[in-house]
């Protein structure tokens, strides 16, 4: 499939127009076409949110006043509103990093998460925090599966609670998601991920998007990812899974708390294009990709933006 990017970072009016589309009939080489014959998918995103509730506290620190939930739930539904086709994905740690999961262990975030209406997330090494059985306890508070395709969970209390894809319907188009974690040992604490079997995340990654691209005939596939996007070391990062790989149209990413500002489109083993996107950490950014699919022509063009929920998200 052919595509084409349009990257927008961090514009307001992108956003204020409630019409990506319009950038896109504007710009894009397909504007001859009527707007009947392309169907949008618009992508929501976050990753690493650390159990971040509340907005920073105004205390002077670099993040004061930034992030929060109502806000990123205000934002999310006025998308809804403007947008027929909406995914909201999250790439893991979910929990830890503020005295709300040391109060109620991962239950305010699962319920607020559900009630924002989350399609998919996957587990970070972080979501291990209180163990299996903390977070085995908290999965039935998430109106929502979990994603992963490379954790072998078959000893343990995760057993049959996972999922390693799912494919989504949205007018027409087939979305491919699945999840990819991250080496738990020297991560995690060996009591709290117990008999966990992580497996090759190259080979897990190709098996699955193989599976959802040939097997499924998926318009796109994404891969919710706990990689992080690079390190200095050859130790498995996005980037590196996005050139090791095939049939991987998106890699949301996390882990690395790497405020990207625009997304990176990087070669597979084919010579495609996988793109690959993280916004940072706390949910003080919202990622938005918007893909819109030509019918009848195999073509597709793609908008970014990445949304700062203090910006966008107050009504």
């Amino acid at each position: 499939m052919e595509e084409l990017l349009l990257s927008t970072t961090n514009r307001r009016d992108f956003l204020k127009s409630g019409s990506a589309a319009a950038a896109f009939f504007a710009l894009s080489p397909f504007a001859a076409f009527a707007k009947d014959e392309t169907v949008q998918l618009t992508i929501l995103h976050t990753n690493d949110v650390h159990s971040r509730i509340e907005p920073f506290p105004m205390d002077g620190s670099r993040n004061q006043g930034l992030g929060g939930v109502a806000r990123r739930a205000a934002l999310v539904k006025k998308i809804r509103a403007e947008q027929k086709n909406v995914l909201l994905l999250d790439a893991g740690d979910i929990f830890q990093g503020t005295p709300y999961f040391n109060m109620f262990g991962g239950e305010l975030e699962m319920k607020l998460m559900s009630d924002m209406g989350y399609d998919a997330a996957t587990l970070g090494n972080h979501d291990f925090d209180n163990g299996i059985a903390g977070f085995v306890k908290q999965m039935p508070h998430a109106k929502f599966p979990f994603l992963v395709s490379n954790y072998d969970f078959n000893n343990t209390e995760l057993k049959g609670r996972t999922q390693p894809y799912k494919i989504f319907k949205k007018q027409g188009l087939k979305i491919g998601v699945f999840g990819i974690g991250i080496e738990l040992a020297g991560l995690v604490d060996k009591k709290n991920y117990g008999d966990i079997v992580y497996q090759d995340p190259i080979a897990k990654a190709n098996e699955t998007a193989a599976i959802l691209k040939n097997d499924h005939h998926c318009d796109l596939v994404i891969c919710l990812s706990h990689l992080g996007y690079k390190y200095k070391e050859e130790k498995v990062s996005d980037q590196i899974l996005a050139k090791s790989t095939r049939n991987i149209d998106l890699i949301i990413g996390g882990h690395t708390h790497t405020f990207m500002k625009a997304p990176e489109d990087i070669k597979n083993l084919d010579g495609k294009i996988t793109t690959v996107n993280q916004v940072g950490f706390a949910g003080i950014n919202l990622g938005r990709l918007d893909y819109f699919f030509q019918k009848g022509t195999g073509k597709r063009l793609m908008t970014a933006a990445v949304c700062p929920v203090h910006e966008y998200g107050l009504v």
